[in-house]
């Protein structure tokens, strides 16, 4: 399955100041997505992922436990419209 999906993640937990961003921004370079993470004024983290259903939904599993450094409580998922992002970054 090669289609190309749009999901938005909310992570919570202790997720900001441990390297979570850079963490899956490695992470999603390793698998070839594109998109955006960044860290929100409520302590979560949030990504936007696109790129092949499988590698999106491995990325999704890798953002519920991050990169072992802190404590994901939460995993909030919403799938949206892909809006063929060229790269994954961290944004401020």
């Amino acid at each position: 399955m090669n289609e190309i999906v749009n999901y938005r993640i909310k992570v919570h937990g202790r997720v900001q100041g441990i390297g979570y961003r850079y963490s899956a921004l490695n992470m999603a370079n390793h698998l070839s997505l594109s998109g955006y993470v960044k860290n929100l004024s409520s302590g979560a983290v949030m990504l936007e992922l696109e790129g092949p259903y499988h590698e999106v939904h491995q990325m999704i599993e890798w953002c519920k436990t991050g990169p072992g450094t802190g404590n994901v409580d939460d995993v909030e998922i919403d799938e949206g419209e892909v809006k063929h992002y060229t790269n994954f970054e961290v944004r401020y």
